[in-house]
């Protein structure tokens, strides 16, 4: 489905919702913001994990997929938790290809300045103001939003519900 098909498709997404209450406790790490706040724009929860929009106003649909215990390393998780981990990354992937249009998506944990195991999804655009550079390197001069990107940024609550309805099919808990 593309972003387009999800602003046309009304029945296809979910109701949005709060966080869920009595959700499981994760383990907290004092003076850690991932443990503190959700992190950006919630998206969606489960008992393992959550997904956020990261509010950066140069990459709109900047997807971040937070573990809920406070981990420092992808391998500190069990097996089947890095499984778990995996395939809900491939779908913010997968969404960010489909449904963004994207040209590249950029997937990145590195946990340097925020030592919580975090993944970031971000969708690239041939015109975006850093390809093909990344999004950290000094920005091309003169060049704002592309197209592309100023759809996503005006359609975020459509294609959040299309996103947390793939969530909760794919992640029932």
């Amino acid at each position: 489905m593309t972003l387009n098909e999800a602003l046309n498709d009304e029945g296809s997404a979910a109701p949005a919702a709060d966080l869920p209450a009595g959700a499981d406790t994760p383990v907290a790490e004092a003076n850690c913001p991932l443990c503190a706040t959700p992190g950006g724009d919630w998206v969606f929860n489960c008992s393992k994990f959550r997904v956020i929009e990261a509010l950066d106003p140069e990459y709109p649909g900047f997807l971040r997929l937070i573990w809920n215990d406070h981990v420092r390393e992808f391998s500190d998780l069990s097996r089947e938790d890095r499984m778990l981990c995996m395939d809900a990354v491939v779908l913010l992937e997968q969404f960010v290809l489909r449904v963004f249009k994207a040209d590249k998506a950029n997937i990145a944990t590195l946990g340097n300045v925020v030592p919580h195991l975090h993944w970031h999804v971000i969708p690239r655009f041939t015109d975006d103001k850093h390809f093909p550079a990344p999004v950290w390197a000094t920005a091309k001069p003169g060049v704002s939003l592309s197209p592309r990107q100023q759809l996503i940024l005006d359609s975020k609550p459509k294609w959040m519900q299309v996103l947390r309805a793939e969530l909760h099919k794919a992640f029932p808990n």
